[in-house]
């Protein structure tokens, strides 16, 4: 651990300043829901698209709702969708993956053929196309988004599977009499461990877009809900009339994570992948 912490401190300022501006961000969504006095869904009608003051740093919105208190608590819930999204598709995928990559035969050629037709399609219209199906809002925002990460989670993961069982340690282990439930626990998963992370950090910062947007179409969150996509579309209108900070703050708060996360994924690779063997890790895009 001290090791990996080490190499990411060597990868340079742009990868410590990115930890340090992400960092700000999760504060921002930890803190200002909390602290900040201002409440996201009160309506003052008499501070209606107050520009950028001290009492309001980002402004107040159409109906006069202070735009950090709604930048905050939406960066709290496009975070918060994000970690789940690609916690619950890595957990899918690895399972799918681990089930394909072992039991090899029809099994596998069902599974992967179910993953490719997943893939053939682009993800935001994977994603629109489940949100759809179960209704507009925050929950089906996030299983489409999740379903959407599952087929590369599970063909990373076959990949590992097949490329670590191939191993001669693995094969001698097998030959030994070695079971195979303690071949994952001992092998397989501990050697899968970097490749998944590295897969994870990449994914993020496209579930977060991918929350964004659906919010943006109107297919996530619903209105007054401070969601970042949703806010943006709230203050398209405003901008026309140079209300500019309605929509720009939760673009920006955007901006920085993804950026943030693709960095840090890059820089989490090459502490992990020195040797470029992870040819399957990509984002979801």
């Amino acid at each position: 651990m001290r090791r990996t912490r080490r190499a990411l401190l060597r990868g340079g300022g742009a990868t410590v300043a990115a930890a340090a501006v992400l960092g700000l961000v999760v504060a921002a969504a930890a803190a200002v829901p909390v602290l900040w006095p201002h409440d996201a869904m009160t309506t003052t009608f008499g501070s209606i698209l107050e520009a950028p003051s001290l009492a309001h740093p980002m402004g107040t919105d159409g109906v006069g709702r202070d735009v950090l208190a709604r930048f905050g608590e939406g960066a709290r819930i496009s975070l918060l969708i994000g970690l789940v999204a690609v916690v619950t598709g890595a957990l899918a995928g690895l399972l799918i993956g681990l089930t394909s990559g072992l039991a090899g035969g029809a099994v596998d050629e069902v599974l992967m053929r179910v993953m490719d037709a997943l893939m053939a399609f682009p993800t935001l219209m994977l994603t629109m196309a489940v949100t759809i199906s179960l209704g507009s809002g925050l929950p089906s925002a996030t299983a489409g988004v999740t379903i959407g990460t599952i087929p590369w989670f599970a063909r990373v993961a076959r990949s590992e599977t097949l490329r670590i069982t191939a191993l001669p340690m693995v094969e001698a282990a097998v030959a030994l009499g070695m079971g195979r439930a303690r071949l994952i626990r001992a092998h397989v998963l501990p050697h899968m461990v970097s490749v998944l992370v590295v897969q994870a950090t990449a994914t993020y910062g496209s579930v977060i877009l991918s929350v964004a947007a659906l919010g943006f179409l109107g297919l996530g969150a619903r209105v007054p809900t401070p969601e970042w996509g949703a806010m943006i579309t709230e203050g398209m209108e405003p901008a026309l009339t140079g209300a500019w900070w309605v929509a720009f703050f939760p673009g920006l708060g955007m901006l920085i994570v993804v950026t943030c996360t693709s960095v840090l994924s890059d820089r989490i690779r090459d502490v992990l992948d020195p040797r470029g063997s992870f040819s399957g890790v990509k984002g979801v895009t």
